[in-house]
């Protein structure tokens, strides 16, 4: 700690490939994105730094925009915590840092999230090698119409049970609101030359339980391939039973897009707005 210094807290948009991590939080004996980069702002400030992040991203998931509070007495300007700290850093990157008041927190300020989930369609055999970190890598293609039907009866706000796994941190509770999605397709080049296509799931909510997103995205690939009805989205959360839901899709599809500060932009999302 540097006495000559007051407390800082700046709030820091960070990016990250998660293949090279297990997660997000801090553990023993592991490499995680919050232990490199504590290590890395502790030697661009020469003190202690407390890092919280609003989202704790398991093993393989990425990161466009995850947001962390910094914390400590250093006197570095703000703006060239990005500069210092992108020089030591290999596969994390700090996009933006900004003060923010002494009680600001990252994880409990924010108003929700944006994930996207994607799913690469038949890459060739050396396409899906580099491209298995990065996306779950389907053989054929689902029917984007049929997820997106399954998908719009998954907006509102709903008890979720049913998409919840389990060892996750127990919840008060599992009512969630879900204020967008969206089901996109794309036609891209993999790194042997080919063209392959890539489905990719947009969800903007409150708040998720554990592994809610990828057991959503497992569950919009199965109404995709026919081997559940739109139709049955609703009972299935109804039914709050996590066994009626499909599988969970792999972590390597998953990114945290955007941590959304501002309530009211998130109502405007779904049209709730006035």
């Amino acid at each position: 700690m540097n006495d000559s210094f007051p407390k800082r807290n700046i709030l820091l948009t960070i990016a990250y490939d998660g293949s090279g991590f297990h997660g997000w939080q801090r553990q023993p004996n592991v490499r995680t994105v919050q232990s490199v980069l504590e290590e890395a702002l502790e030697s661009i400030t020469g003190g202690s730094v407390q890092l919280d992040g609003t989202s704790r991203t398991d093993a393989g998931v990425h990161a466009f925009g995850q947001r962390a509070t910094m914390k400590g007495d250093f006197g570095i300007p703000a703006e060239r915590v990005p500069i210092a700290a992108n020089n030591i850093l290999q596969d994390v990157s700090i996009l933006a840092a900004e003060e923010k008041p002494e009680n600001f927190h990252a994880r409990f300020d924010a108003k929700g999230k944006t994930y996207s989930y994607r799913f690469a369609i038949a890459p060739s055999a050396a396409g899906a090698v580099f491209l298995r970190g990065y996306a779950c890598i389907l053989k054929d293609k689902p029917n984007t119409s049929m997820m997106s039907e399954a998908a719009r009866r998954i907006e509102g706000t709903r008890d979720f049970a049913c998409f919840q796994a389990s060892g996750g941190t127990p919840r008060e509770t599992t009512v969630r609101t879900i204020y967008k999605m969206g089901i996109s397709e794309t036609k891209k080049t993999d790194i042997a030359g080919n063209i392959y296509g890539e489905v990719e799931i947009s969800i903007t909510g409150d708040g998720f339980l554990y592994n809610m997103v990828r057991i959503i995205a497992g569950t919009l690939a199965e109404a995709g391939f026919g081997k559940i009805r739109p139709a049955e989205i609703e009972r299935i959360i109804a039914s709050k039973d996590r066994a009626l839901a499909a599988a969970t899709a792999p972590p390597q599809g998953l990114y945290l897009m955007k941590v959304h500060y501002d309530e009211m932009g998130l109502w405007n999302l779904s049209g709730g707005g006035n």
